[in-house]
């Protein structure tokens, strides 16, 4: 059942070891920077804003980074099959290696999480050009995945020193994107309380919400899911892994295709859903349905909304209600050919939950689909 873990009195005296201001920029390995970057502004509304490459003096890679609103997203490609990008590549299919995060003080960051436990993967790097500095230092998470901690207040360039400013040579419209919402990823059955004390433990992070099997389960599958946010809430990370049912479910088959665990999706917020998802649909971004049987009880469920409830069910948004409001949400289909990573748009009014009420709705759509891709 799921539960709201309360911040008692003295978790508010107890001083926050990793201050955090939010996500800096998420950086996805992937087969060919430049045609995904062209998807990102033609159907995301990305605007590129800064580039890294052999034409900046970089031989092995190319990035391009790409931003809305508060959004950064680096795509990075390698220019040899010997790099351990084009390996990462080749092994997880374009996924997500580096969620970075924007801290005050990286050194202060990479010290007090090492000190804890955390294994180290980049010790703090300072990176300069005429534009000023940055400090860089990293560790490792689950898979392989990295967070990396970016101090970027001595520095003023168009995204970190090594890159250059570049335009979007397409004509690129926003589709009203506003910051990450939170950042899920996958582990291996049994792991995830592991995971979860490391974000408590290491990165000094609570425990928000609990999700078992009863909760986001249907006939044939079941996951489980714990949410833990760091001090300011503004960086939350669901850690999912699998659980016993009939069939395979939704955890299992990413792990099968990613060859192991990983980011699962990215929630990105928007102010109007209703507008973002029609402009999205527009541009062929495909999202999962769900049956019209839904919204002939979710009203019930969720009571009056300020939307058009006839546009939420025809753009086959689904809607959840707790203590503090509602939230609208829908996910996108994986975003490659490999069911691996996704997109989830999430427009909050209010609440700050995660849609437990749609999880079986959601379950039973992902199942549709991993039925008709033989994996079920």
């Amino acid at each position: 059942m799921s539960t709201l873990e309360a911040t008692n009195a003295t978790d508010t005296l107890t001083e926050d070891f990793l201050p955090l201001n939010g996500t800096d920029h998420v950086e996805f390995y992937v087969g060919n920077a430049k045609q995904s970057a062209y998807y990102y502004q033609s159907a995301w509304g990305y605007e590129l804003v800064a580039y890294s490459g052999p034409e900046t003096g970089v031989r092995d890679r190319a990035s391009y980074v790409l931003q809305q609103g508060k959004i950064r997203i680096v795509l990075t490609t390698a220019m040899s099959p010997e790099h351990e990008i084009s390996k990462h590549q080749l092994l997880h299919g374009d996924g997500v290696k580096m969620i970075a995060l924007w801290v005050d003080d990286a050194r202060k960051s990479f010290e007090e999480t090492t000190k804890r436990g955390a294994r180290p993967a980049m010790e703090p790097t300072v990176i300069k050009d005429e534009h000023g500095e940055v400090v860089i230092s990293a560790i490792y998470t689950y898979g392989e995945t990295i967070h990396k901690f970016v101090e970027r207040k001595n520095y003023n360039g168009a995204f970190l020193p090594g890159y250059v400013a570049k335009k979007s040579g397409v004509p690129v419209k926003s589709v009203g994107l506003k910051h990450i919402d939170h950042c899920v990823g996958n582990v291996e059955l049994g792991k995830m309380n592991e995971w979860v004390k490391f974000y408590e433990d290491v990165m000094g992070f609570k425990l928000l919400l609990t999700f078992d099997d009863e909760d986001i389960s249907t006939e044939y599958s079941a996951l489980m899911s714990k949410v833990v946010s760091n001090g300011s809430g503004f960086v939350k990370f669901p850690i999912n892994e699998p659980a016993a049912g009939k069939k395979k479910s939704q955890i299992e088959e990413y792990l099968d295709f990613y060859h192991g665990e990983g980011l699962q999706h990215i929630a990105i917020a928007t102010d109007d859903i209703i507008s973002t998802v029609t402009e999205l649909r527009a541009r062929g971004i495909e999202f999962l349905h769900v049956p019209d049987s839904y919204y002939s009880e979710v009203w019930t469920r969720v009571g009056k909304i300020n939307e058009d409830v006839e546009a939420i069910k025809s753009l086959n948004i689904l809607v959840d209600r707790d203590d503090e409001g509602y939230l609208l949400q829908l996910f996108t289909k994986p975003i490659q050919d490999r069911p691996t990573v996704f997109f989830e748009i999430i427009q909050r009014c209010g609440a700050k939950s995660f849609g437990k009420g749609n999880f079986k709705a959601l379950f039973e759509a992902i199942e549709r689909e991993q039925d008709l891709r033989g994996n079920l």
